[in-house]
């Protein structure tokens, strides 16, 4: 056995790791970017809300890739899909016409409600689309001057790592260093109806696009009927609502889309993650005519978006969260698990909040301790969770997770918050 000092500006912690697990860890050290700090674990397969590592060691997995295995790790149905399809066609490209896309796109808009689809690979890819599209509607439609539309976000949002997501981010982590950033973007206060009807004021404003509730700031639930606001405003103002559901969709906040819970319909929408059940990257921008059309052909697409294998996933992804009641189960665990949560006698618990199987537990960070420290804690319980921010633990477990799971889950949290 060897011993592993896991170093960072919040902590220093020893992890006895097997000699598989190191060889894994010290590849990656020495071939990857570093660009990534995950916990000590080398996963080697996982099987519904499951996961083992290379020595065999099982765990629970409250993280879901964040929010891209909704339904659950290795579901044997897209499993078969993936397999049947695989076999017969995996790509194309958009040079020629496949025989998948097109049942996609109807699947897609009628469940949905949208007149058309555009799709894309990763969300930061549909979420650049998405804005690119605000950006043509305005030229176009609502006749703001060529290149001077601008895009409305609100603070601590995180749609991705690309130039343009972190020109609209304020998260130094992700901007430092990377400058100098994209023109026409414009941050406010997330939940902050005022703050958005005075940017709206400018003409020159295409959309606001913003997360039904933010994921990676914390899991911030806004106000109730905060969306329901933004829709009017944005209606008043002739300015597009755009709703990121990358992460909070397809289940996640016991919805099947988390801004149906207040009645709005967005102008355009955003899906990614859990589309393809945490197969492959597949992600999707619904729109009706008269944004998409202002898009003409070789103005915008992707080697990859809409291929057959991804449209086969995708189609029987969304089927199976509803055909197996992965959304209804979402919204009961998720109640049934912060309630055990809020039910644990802890100083450390400042507060627990959430939607369905999206929650946030905030502790008080105790010395040089921090929400890391309580992660590798619940690792070596056999819990997988992952910090955001310093102060903060999302939890998003496989929305498969049954009664039993979480309170075995609550338990664990319990002891280790007893360490803590």
């Amino acid at each position: 056995l060897l011993i592993y000092v896991l170093s960072s500006s919040m902590s220093k912690s020893k992890i006895t790791l097997s000699h598989a697990a190191r060889k894994a860890i010290d590849l990656e050290a020495k071939y990857g970017a570093m660009n990534y700090a995950p916990l000590p674990v080398v996963l080697a397969r996982g099987k519904g809300v499951h996961v083992w590592d290379v020595d065999d060691n099982q765990y629970l997995d409250m993280l879901s890739a964040y929010s891209a295995v909704n339904q659950g790790h290795c579901h044997p149905r897209l499993l078969k899909v993936l397999k049947e399809q695989s076999e017969r066609l995996t790509l194309t490209s958009r040079a020629f016409h496949n025989d998948m896309l097109g049942r996609y796109e109807e699947f897609m808009s009628k469940k949905f409600g949208y007149n058309r689809i555009l799709p894309m690979n990763t969300g930061v890819e549909a979420c650049d689309t998405a804005v690119k599209l605000a950006r043509r509607w305005a030229y176009d439609v609502k006749g703001v001057p060529e290149n001077t539309a601008r895009v409305v976000f609100a603070n601590n949002n995180f749609w991705g790592r690309s130039l343009a997501a972190i020109s609209a981010s304020n998260d130094p982590s992700s901007r430092n260093g990377f400058g100098p950033f994209m023109p026409g973007f414009d941050l406010i206060k997330y939940n902050d109806v005022a703050a958005l009807k005075k940017v709206v004021k400018n003409p020159e404003v295409a959309a606001f696009m913003v997360e039904p509730i933010q994921g990676e700031a914390g899991v911030v639930v806004p106000d109730p009927g905060y969306l329901q606001e933004v829709s009017q405003i944005c209606k008043d103002n002739n300015v597009l609502f755009i709703t990121d559901e990358v992460q909070t969709g397809l289940g996640r906040t016991g919805e099947l889309l988390c801004h149906y819970d207040e009645g709005v319909r967005p102008d355009i929408v955003v899906l990614g993650k859990a589309l393809s059940g945490g197969i492959m990257p597949v992600s999707a921008v619904l729109a009706d005519d008269e944004i998409m059309l202002t898009v003409k052909p070789g103005e915008h697409g992707s080697t990859y978006g809409g291929n057959p294998l991804a449209d086969a996933l995708a189609m029987e992804a969304i089927t199976v969260l509803e055909e197996e009641d992965m959304i209804q189960n979402s919204a009961i665990m998720g109640e049934l698990f912060r309630k055990g949560l809020k039910s644990i006698d802890s100083p450390y618990i400042e507060c627990v909040r959430g939607k369905g199987l999206f929650t946030a537990m905030v502790i008080t960070p105790r010395k040089s301790r921090t929400a890391y420290d309580l992660c590798l804690s619940l690792m070596k319980k056999g819990l997988l969770a992952k910090q955001t921010q310093t102060h903060i633990i999302r939890f998003a477990p496989p929305l498969v997770i049954n009664h039993e799971q979480i309170e075995h889950a609550v338990d664990l949290i319990g002891q280790a918050l007893k360490e803590y």
